[in-house]
C-alpha cells in the first residue's frame, strides 16, 4: 500500500523537497486517520529518512514528530523494529541547532509511555548517551548513560567520566561519585560494580570511598547482616569526617538514603554538623514517629539476572 505514496513523494526530494515533505503528510494523514496505521509509518519513515539525507533537517524532524504521532495513535509498542527506525532517524538528524533535540526528547517520552521502563526505553538511552559521548557532548551523555542501568552503559560511562576528568586536569574521585551513588540508589548494583573484589587503594580519598562503597553495598542484606550495617555508618563516619565533596549536603543525604536502602538504617531525625552520630542515633534509636516509611532494598548478587 505504501508503494504508491512513496513513489510519488521521493523522486520529489531531489528537486522540490517541500512539495514531498507536503505530499508525504497528506498521505500518512490519511492512512492514519483511516487506520492503516503501518503503511502511514512506512510512508512516514522512508520519506523522514530520504530528506534527511538529503540535508532538508527541518522537513525530515517534522515528518519524525509525525511518525511518532502515528505511534501514540496506534499504540506502537517498544520493539527493535520501532525503534529501529527512530534511531536511523537520530544518527541522520546531526548534531546542528535543536532538531536532534526534539525527536530524541519525543523518542524517550514515547518509549517511557508505551515500554516496561517509566524513565525510558534502556536501549533508546544507551544509544543517546553513545552518540553524545563520541560527539564529546560528555554532559549530556551522562543523565542517558545512567537511566539506561545497562552494563553497557556503565562501562562507557566509565570511560567517559575518564577522559572528562583527564581533560580538566582535576581528581576522579567526584566524577566516581556521580556514577557510583545515582547506580545505587536506583538498586543497580550490578552497573555500580568493579570488575573484581579488589580495591585498589589511591591518594584520592574520594575514589578509594567510592570503591568500599560499592563493595559494602554488594553484602548488605538489610537489617541481618549487623556487621556490614556497622561497616557502612563507619565507612561514611571516616570519610565525611575528612570534609571536601563526601561532606556535602546533598551528598550526605545521598548516603543517608543508601543507608537506608541498603542497611535499613533509619533516617536522621535532623540534619546535625556530627554524621556518624547521626547515624548511630538512628541505628540504635529508631525513626521519629513522624518520619515517612523509607524503601529498603536488598540488591542482587552479582550472579543474579534482574539487573543488566
Amino acid at each position: 500500500m505504501s508503494e504508491r505514496a512513496l513513489n510519488a513523494i521521493l523522486p520529489l526530494i531531489s528537486k522540490s523537497p517541500y512539495e514531498a515533505h507536503q505530499k508525504a503528510r497528506t498521505f500518512a494523514a490519511r492512512y492514519n486517520k483511516s487506520g492503516q496505521y503501518a503503511t502511514a509509518i512506512d510512508v512516514l519513515f522512508q520519506s523522514a529518512r530520504e530528506l534527511l539525507k538529503a540535508g532538508q533537517t527541518g522537513s525530515g524532524v517534522d515528518l519524525a514528530g509525525f511518525l511518532l504521532d502515528v505511534y501514540e495513535t496506534s499504540g506502537q509498542g517498544v520493539t527493535d523494529e520501532s525503534k529501529g527506525r527512530l534511531t536511523q532517524l537520530i544518527a541522520l538528524t546531526g548534531s546542528a541547532g535543536s532538531w536532534r533535540k526534539t525527536i530524541i526528547d519525543k523518542t524517550i517520552a514515547w518509549s517511557a509511555k508505551h515500554g516496561a521502563c517509566p524513565a525510558g526505553d534502556p536501549d533508546l538511552h544507551h544509544y543517546v548517551g553513545e552518540l553524545m559521548f563520541k560527539e564529546g557532548s560528555f554532559a549530556t551523555a551522562e543523565p542517558h548513560f545512567l537511566t539506561s542501568g545497562k552494563r553497557d552503559s556503565a562501562r562507557l560511562l566509565a570511560e567517559m567520566f575518564y577522559q572528562w576528568a583527564t581533560s580538566t586536569g582535576g581528581s576522579y574521585g567526584p566524577f566516581a561519585l556521580r556514577a557510583v551513588i545515582p547506580y545505587l540508589l536506583n538498586g543497580n548494583i550490578l552497573a555500580a560494580l568493579k570488575p573484581s573484589s579488589e580495591v585498589i587503594l589511591t591518594t584520592e580519598p574520594v575514589l578509594n570511598f567510592a570503591q568500599i562503597a560499592v563493595l559494602t553495598c554488594q553484602r548488605a542484606q538489610g537489617d541481618k547482616n549487623k556487621a556490614m550495617r556497622e561497616a557502612w555508618v563507619r565507612l561514611c563516619g571516616t570519610y565525611q569526617s575528612k570534609g571536601g565533596i563526601l561532606a556535602l549536603p546533598e551528598v550526605r543525604r545521598s548516603l543517608s538514603e543508601l543507608g537506608t536502602l541498603y542497611f535499613a538504617i533509619p533516617q536522621p531525625r535532623s540534619q546535625a554538623a556530627n554524621p556518624l552520630g547521626d547515624m548511630l542515633a538512628s541505628m540504635f534509636g529508631g525513626p521519629s514517629p513522624t518520619q515517612p516509611t523509607r524503601r529498603v532494598l536488598k540488591p542482587a548478587t552479582p550472579s543474579s539476572s534482574g539487573l543488566d
